[in-house]
């Protein structure tokens, strides 16, 4: 019987994810930002469930991560950890509530995790950030990083482009995830970089690399859930493998009981009181 079919379900922690890249085991993360869908990922049995800010892209619908605010990330957050029984639930902690400023990055970290009851939270960056880093960790909140392509520095890249394929970039790359591991972080997330610089910070690091749109040759995967269900239609890069077609599913379940109020075939007598 699965983990999570078990009624005694034993809950991820940091612990069982360094232990899990030790034997080899294969880490499983996707985003949720809502109590029905997260419980929906939980009991499947994934791993590390992330309230992304891409929320302000798939729930708010803002070009990019920058506008959605630290109280819309707790919000979404208290959503989900209200559903979840056995994933870790990581929260990225959003643009301007922690760069350049490790007191008002602990105060953010900290009101996630009060208000929210969050098990981790993520930031974006390397040793521009080491000051927060060091700060939110030495409070006790389990932290994750992110390296590569960082969306909330999107403006300074100017494109979404694949992130370290110079030699100077993917040498700072390396060394802002050994900095992260010494730091304390329980796990780095890799974005949009090349599989072979990803297998080199996976085998370098100790703790555990997730990658999206990194090749196979790290710890774990994640993907935007609406990315992987086909919620989403218009976004459809080279590393994101479609696992469903919702948007048809919905649209055509949304246009049947349209038809059926229309044609006054609903609601039946037996859908009566």
């Amino acid at each position: 019987m699965s983990v999570h079919q078990s009624s005694n379900i034993k809950r991820i922690t940091t612990h069982i994810l360094q232990e899990m890249k030790m034997r080899g085991e294969k880490i499983s993360m996707l985003t949720a930002y809502d109590y029905s869908m997260a419980g929906i990922v939980d009991a499947a049995g994934i791993d590390i469930i992330l309230v992304g800010d891409s929320a302000s892209n798939v729930m708010a619908g803002h070009e990019t991560t920058l506008p959605i605010t630290l109280d819309q990330m707790i919000y979404h957050a208290t959503s989900v950890v209200r559903a979840v029984k056995r994933a870790i639930v990581v929260v990225d902690i959003p643009f301007g509530s922690y760069q350049g400023n490790s007191s008002e990055a602990l105060r953010s970290a900290i009101r996630i995790m009060k208000e929210s009851g969050a098990h981790a939270i993520k930031v974006e960056g390397g040793s521009e950030i080491k000051e927060s880093v060091i700060r939110i960790l030495s409070a006790g909140v389990p932290v994750m990083g992110h390296l590569g392509l960082t969306p909330q520095s999107i403006y300074k890249f100017g494109t979404y482009t694949v992130r370290a394929k110079e030699e100077e970039e993917a040498k700072k790359l390396l060394e802002d995830a050994k900095l992260l591991e010494e730091c304390g972080c329980f796990a780095i997330v890799l974005e949009k970089i090349p599989a072979s610089l990803a297998k080199k910070v996976a085998e370098t690091v100790s703790i555990p690399v997730i990658g999206i749109g990194a090749g196979g040759h790290v710890d774990g995967q994640v993907l935007v859930i609406h990315d992987m269900l086909g919620i989403t239609q218009e976004f459809k890069p080279r590393f994101l493998r479609q696992y469903a077609d919702l948007q048809s599913i919905m649209t055509k379940a949304v246009q049947d009981y349209i038809k059926d109020v229309k044609d006054r075939d609903f609601p039946t007598e037996s859908e009566s009181y």
